[in-house]
């Protein structure tokens, strides 16, 4: 079961569509404890699409949606944040089962200049001590692999957008159990980071990645940190809707790749990274609970 905020609106969303969501945690339930840094622009798209892929999992999970204080909003009301998320400093002194740091839309700046980039540092070094594993996702994985070990980024000559094949290279690890050797995984953004500028030896190794989209997925071999360059947790639509909206804004974008049925955007889209991504997730969440 996935225990949501009252009243958060990706809760009936999620009951209409039958999943096991609630916003009371029964009494004999003891969930995992998720911490929720969401620093996309669409909040309420990343909230569904995050709560959508926990609940899949059968695992019960109780989700808590967390901000930087001292933050304004340009695409999302002030109003929601205020009732549906809880500032950084009123969890600092407490213990959690995992955390998701999400992208953000600022690749085309140097970290240092992200305006929220001293207090993530110091979130992602407070997890350390106080989150059993931190998922980093897209920018945010870019940001904890730059932070905590000096990797950076490197902007693309063209937006790597679409659904590429990540291949598995490290077998035998809990993370990756159920994932099929070669599994897709939707990609959407301007920079990357690149195997080479990877250390050869230490606590960080990359498990699964592509030829065509590059480094995957990376942890820490104690599963503390998990980096993921994409994106298992998008809705079918997310990449249609990304496409269709940088058309309007006349940007240079070819349709996603590997996505649409027979690479045709009338022809509907191929949902094939689902199961992947209720595998991946599931293990994850497993991880969060054996590191106690």
């Amino acid at each position: 079961m996935l225990i949501l905020p009252p009243d958060f609106p990706s809760l009936s969303v999620l009951q209409a569509e039958g999943r096991q969501v609630a916003d009371e945690c029964p009494d004999d339930v003891r969930p995992l404890r998720v911490l929720f840094l969401n620093l996309m622009p669409n909040k309420t798209a990343t909230e569904l699409d995050i709560a959508r892929a926990l609940s899949a999992s059968g695992i019960d999970v109780r989700l808590l949606p967390m901000k930087i204080s001292g933050q304004t909003y340009k695409t999302t009301p002030m109003s929601h944040m205020l009732r549906f998320y809880t500032d950084f400093e009123c969890f600092e002194k407490d213990f959690f089962d995992g955390l998701i740091i999400t992208g953000a839309p600022v690749e085309h700046l140097p970290f240092e200049e992200v305006r929220y980039w001293p207090q993530l540092c110091h979130i992602m070094d407070w997890s350390r001590e106080h989150v059993r594993s931190t998922l980093y996702i897209c920018w945010g994985a870019q940001a904890g692999l730059y932070h905590h070990f000096g990797i950076q980024k490197h902007a693309l000559p063209a937006k790597c957008f679409g659904i590429f094949p990540q291949s598995v290279s490290r077998t035998g690890i809990s993370l990756l159990a159920d994932m099929e050797p070669l599994f897709p995984m939707p990609n959407s953004r301007h920079t990357e980071v690149r195997r080479e500028d990877f250390p050869l030896a230490g606590p960080l190794e990359i498990v699964a990645g592509s030829e065509e989209s590059g480094m995957g997925i990376a942890m820490t071999r104690d599963g503390s940190e998990v980096y993921i360059a994409g994106h298992l947790e998008y809705a079918p639509q997310t990449l249609h809707d990304e496409y269709e909206r940088d058309v309007r804004k006349g940007l240079p974008i070819a349709p996603p790749c590997n996505y649409y049925v027979d690479d045709d955007p009338h022809s509907g889209i191929d949902f094939s990274w689902s199961a992947a991504a209720v595998r991946f997730y599931r293990n994850w969440l497993r991880l969060c609970g054996t590191r106690r």
